[in-house]
């Protein structure tokens, strides 16, 4: 091949090469995220399986599960595991999502955020869960890079979900989303992909939740406010 041609089409010199210009190939497995406008953003068109995807917060509860149903309903009967969320998960809410709670295993790892990310790393190595969502407040590079290369293993879908602060962070995750609450849903920023740089946000809209959907309340009433908090401690 002539180098002129390696220039216009470097991934045919190595499947990691792209131009600046590009979204890269993904030279694993991709499920699709369901969101045709958020996946044409994607290398690969979807969420790539096998690697650290790090979701990065402004709040819990802000539509995290929302966005991620339609991978986590592809993985088929495949355990999903929840490490350490920020609420008990509540089955009814969950099979309100379309997610079937036979296939959830809920980890409580203690107060000792090392035992979480111990428990996140056995479980990548073992292949045998669908998907992986671990909430964690704080990691250390180090830590981050174990799990990435734990991950590497296999081909689970591995989210990492953390305070949007850590965008200020240095991490290995090829895919690094910032998300932040929008009327009707949320804008996704860009912190890292392996393509080019998208300085604006992308709005995508999320199907409301069986409570809001069926909300008749005063947003300002006692028990609109106690709705909202039960909401948030039920689904993201």
């Amino acid at each position: 091949m002539s180098r002129s041609a390696s220039l216009v089409a470097p991934e045919t010199v190595h499947p990691s090469l792209w131009l600046a210009s590009q979204l890269a190939r993904s030279s694993g497995r991709c499920i699709d995220t369901g969101f045709a406008a958020l996946s044409s953003q994607l290398p690969g068109g979807g969420w790539p399986q096998g690697v650290l995807i790090d979701l990065l917060l402004q709040q819990h509860g802000m539509g995290e599960l929302r966005l991620l149903r339609p991978a986590l309903q592809a993985l088929g009967r495949r355990p999903i595991v929840l490490l350490q969320p920020p609420h008990a998960p509540q089955a009814l809410a969950l099979a309100a999502l379309g997610l079937e709670p036979s296939q959830l295993v809920w980890i409580r790892s203690g107060a000792r955020s090392a035992d979480a990310l111990w428990a996140a790393e056995q479980v990548l190595r073992s292949g045998c869960c669908g998907a992986l969502l671990l909430w964690q407040n704080h990691a250390r590079g180090e830590t981050l890079r174990r799990l990435h290369l734990a991950a590497q293993s296999g081909d689970t879908l591995f989210c990492l979900l953390r305070p949007l602060a850590a965008a200020q962070d240095a991490s290995p995750a090829p895919l690094r989303l910032a998300l932040h609450t929008a009327p009707g849903g949320i804008d996704i920023g860009f912190v890292k992909r392996r393509g080019p740089q998208r300085d604006a946000p992308l709005f995508l809209p999320l199907t409301p939740t069986l409570f809001q959907r069926h909300a008749s309340l005063d947003r300002s009433t006692p028990a609109a406010l106690a709705a909202r908090s039960l909401l948030s401690a039920l689904v993201s």
